[in-house]
This record gives structure tokens, sequence and C-alpha cells, in this order.
């Protein structure tokens, strides 16, 4: 991980002062680096002995830094990892067009690795979070998407990039397709219980904590797991609650829908959902030769679930 850091300062370089500048804001704003962490760890449990993984984990982090880059825009937040968002500081134009720096320095890179399946995995990757980012655009306000319709789009928008980190991990170390899909799983399952578990911190977390205001998914109109859940198994009056709440897109009656998700065990609902998708996570390991990295990775699925940040 030093490695990685190292490089991802060395390739956020540019002779634009303003690139330097907002790209190295929000690349050391305190990410907690999950992403590149699972690409190094399975790459060493598979016995990797090249150099491109440390590249390639940075590839990865430039990818999501853009990925953030481009949402805090869209969904016009102003506080993420406990600072004052790029955009907040810099504007959305310029938020938007360093977020396009870091996916072409991120291409670049990739091209330098010269691997065309990784350049496959990253390329479909990228395309699939585009579509989840219009997928989760297209339900804000409408109280109406479903637990399917919602996990769908975290799958894309989120345990994508966990994914493919997993799976070009495989790649570069030479390991059999069946092996190569295994470890995919694990990303996928991983990463979506880390979003259900963000889900659940919007409700419970502390903003200190959380690097975020509590709420913020709901002042977007975001109907997350925890809303879908309390609107299927609540009365008709918090249905409605939470209904309005959706629609209005405000935080006003976040006191009241806090109260409600948490009484029709709708964040617990949620918590074992992710604690489920963890467990896949870790049983898609089952055939996998024991090892420090590989019971890193069986950790990392334990702490997406059980972290309060």
């Amino acid at each position: 991980m030093r490695a990685v850091n190292a490089t991802i300062q060395h390739r956020l370089s540019s002779e634009v002062a303003l690139v330097n500048q907002l790209s190295g804001y929000i690349i050391n704003s305190g990410g907690k680096r999950v992403r590149p962490m699972v690409l190094l760890l399975c790459a060493h449990a598979m016995r990797y002995t090249g150099i491109h993984h440390i590249s390639l984990a940075a590839v990865i982090e430039f990818i999501h830094t853009a990925t953030l880059l481009h949402d805090d825009v869209v969904d016009a937040s102003e506080l993420r990892r406990g600072q004052d968002t790029a955009n907040a500081i810099w504007g959305n134009e310029a938020s938007v067009l360093v977020g396009d720096f870091l996916y072409s320095r991120a291409f670049q890179m990739m091209v330098e690795v010269g691997n065309m399946r990784v350049l496959e995995i990253l390329a479909e990757a990228t395309n699939t979070i585009a579509e989840g980012e219009v997928m989760q655009l297209m339900n804000c306000g409408d109280p109406e998407t479903t637990e399917a319709n919602y996990l769908n789009v975290i799958r894309c928008k989120t345990a994508k990039l966990f994914e493919a980190a997993a799976r070009i991990g495989g790649v570069i170390s030479g390991c059999s397709r069946d092996q190569e899909d295994a470890l995919a799983h694990y990303g996928m399952h991983l990463g979506t219980a880390f979003q259900l578990i963000d889900d659940v911190l919007d409700y419970s977390g502390a903003t200190p904590d959380i690097g975020k205001n509590i709420g913020d998914d709901l002042a977007e109109g975001k109907p997350t797991l925890p809303l879908i859940r309390a609107m299927s198994v609540g009365s008709a009056e918090e249905a409605a609650l939470i209904r309005t709440a959706i629609e209005s897109g405000s935080r006003d009656n976040i006191a009241a829908v806090t109260r409600t998700v948490e009484s029709t065990g709708a964040l617990a609902y949620t918590a074992r959902t992710a604690q489920d998708e963890a467990d896949r996570a870790i049983a898609t390991l089952a055939d996998f030769p024991d090892s420090p990295y590989l019971e890193a990775l069986r950790y990392l699925a334990l702490f997406a679930v059980h972290r309060s940040y």
C-alpha cells in the first residue's frame, strides 16, 4: 500500500496547477483504499510475483476517485470524508473536468501495463459504473423503487469496481478462469456488503465517523434499502412519511424517518442483508490455498459489515 500511495502521488502530477490542487485534495482526504487493497490481496493470494499490481491498484483508486468527484457534483454534496467536497471549494466545472483527468490518467496507466484482458475488464467496469449512476439518478425521488432494482443499482454503481479489482488480481497472476470468476464474485459480494452498510450508517452513524452529513441520501431523494424495507413492512402512516420524504428530497423529517427505519427493523434488515453478502464473499474463497493474504480477504469482508465509518 505504501508503494501504491507513492505511485498515486507520482502519477497525479500535471502541468496544470488546478489539476494538481484538486486531485491531490481528494486523493489525500483520508479514503480507506479498500478497492486497491482488494487487488493487491487477490494478486498475492494467487502468488503473483510481478510489479503491475502496484500500478493497477493505483488505477483502481483513480477510477474510484473520479466517480466520487462526479457523484458529488450530481448529488450537490458539500461534505465527504469529513471535509468540504471539491465542488464546494472549486466549483462543479473544475470537479467534473479533474474527474475526467483522473479517468484518462487511469487509462494511460492501463495501456502501459500492456494486458488486453485488463483493459477489457476495466473498460467494461467503467461503462457499468456509468450505467449504475444513471440508474440511480432515474430512481431519485421515486418511492416505487423495488429492493431488486436497488440492489441492481449498487451492484453496478459500487460493487462493479470491487469485482474488477479482484478479477484483475487473478488475471495478472495467470490463474484459471474458474479462479478468476471466484475472485470476481468475492469482489462483487464484498462491494455490495460495503454499500449496504453505508446505507445503514446514513441513518445510524455519526457525522464525524462517517465523514458526511446524516441523512444525505434522503436529502438527495435516494430510495436506499432501509427506506424501501421500512415502506414495505411499516404502517400506512410510516410508509407515507417515507414516501413523502423521498419525493421531496428533503432532510426536514430526518428525525422521524430515522425513528421509522429503526422501529420497523429496516436498519437491522439491511445489516443482515449486508452480512449475507459478506458471508457469500467469504464462501467464494473456500477452494483457494490458505495464506495470510486469503485470511486478510476474509477479514476485509468482516470489516465491511462491522465498521462504523
